[in-house]
């Protein structure tokens, strides 16, 4: 059996071999040596697919519903209650024992394993709001009467989704700014350096706020404002790796046979700097939580009801008497921040040279 495991590990390895680069393959290698990172890759992969799901999971509508010998997915759709021998035409409250016990009574209903959604109201629950953890509330509620673990599930993917846009769309535009920098030099990167001085002195968290204050707020709203002030992580960086290799002899050469800027600042120089880049990533990832947590928590973020990290740890604060909201939004945010840093230490030994695979 040793030797089974052996053979089919070694078939794996060139297997990989013969589909990736040398330098690839090394990096993959010592990414999947670091334990640590890895395990923290998979867990937070793993979370993060199930809350893309999070409708299925936790919601106040059925799944699926089988009524008098036809399907229907109210998860996916909204049906009028007339379609399960209602008497309204409005869409069917499935949270109305009366509508249960109409398709009941012809057919069945599949829930998801939590109930509600992250907006629903439990109005049964018997005891004042916020109510601690029960078996029907694995987390409890929150002082609005709405299940924290649905909140959670939909915040948590609102989250990573907001740090991974802002931090692609960031990235992209700092790696631009500072290639043409680097690349063109002289007054044209004296001229962007001392904008980009005048422009990362700015307030940042105030004139969020102030801006917060004036436009209606939305996700996309609050992404093009983020945008406004984060691009600027990667200019030094790549910034730095342009000047360096503007001047070397493949760099000259291009240039020699003819070959355009745009063509040689993306062909030639663009991928050695992206190397140094890749690292930073999920560390601008983590950056991006946290500030849209800080929002949510001064109240100047996502709008009003919206699930949100944020949101849940101002309840904590202002409900000192549940200690279970308080509670669950730090070990999310510190379970999540911790493993994005795990990523990035691992990806980080990755891109480096001189550590060697096993």
């Amino acid at each position: 059996m040793r030797g089974s495991s052996g053979r089919n590990g070694a078939a794996r390895a060139v297997v990989a071999r013969s589909w990736l680069s040398p330098l690839t393959y090394r990096r993959v290698r010592v990414f999947c040596k670091n334990k640590r990172g890895l395990v923290a890759t998979s867990v937070f992969v793993v979370a993060f697919v199930i809350s893309l799901f999070a409708e299925l999971i936790a919601n106040d509508r059925p799944i699926f519903v089988w009524y008098s010998g036809h399907p229907y997915f109210p998860v996916f759709r909204d049906y009028p209650e007339t379609a399960f021998g209602g008497d309204f035409p409005t869409y069917a409250d499935y949270r109305d024992p009366y509508v249960i016990s109409l398709i009941e009574g012809k057919g069945f209903v599949i829930w998801p394993p939590i109930p509600y959604n992250a907006t629903t109201v439990i109005t049964d629950l018997g005891v004042p709001a916020p109510s601690p953890p029960s078996k029907r509330n694995w987390l409890g509620t929150d002082d609005q009467s709405r299940d924290v673990l649905a909140r959670v599930i939909y915040g948590f993917r609102i989250s990573v989704l907001f740090g991974l846009l802002l931090a692609i769309s960031s990235s992209a535009v700092g790696i631009l700014a500072g290639a043409v920098q680097g690349y063109f030099g002289g007054w044209v990167d004296l001229g962007m350096q001392r904008f980009i001085e005048v422009w990362s002195g700015l307030p940042v968290l105030y004139l969020l706020i102030i801006m917060g204050s004036i436009f209606i707020p939305g996700f996309w709203t609050l992404l093009i404002l983020m945008l406004l002030f984060s691009w600027m992580t990667l200019v030094d960086l790549v910034r730095a790796e342009f000047l360096r290799a503007r001047s070397l002899d493949y760099v000259r050469a291009a240039r020699a046979l003819g070959a355009s800027h745009p063509r040689i600042m993306l062909r030639h120089i663009l991928p050695n700097a992206l190397v140094a880049t890749t690292t930073f990533l999920p560390f601008i990832i983590n950056g991006s939580i946290t500030t849209l947590t800080a929002l949510d928590f001064l109240g100047f973020g996502l709008p009003p009801g919206s699930p949100s990290l944020g949101e849940l740890a101002l309840q904590g604060k202002n409900n000192p008497q549940a200690p279970w909201l308080g509670l669950t939004a730090f070990l999310v945010l510190a379970a999540a921040l911790s493993l994005l840093i795990f990523m990035g230490e691992a990806v980080r030994d990755a891109f480096d040279p001189r550590r060697t695979p096993p």
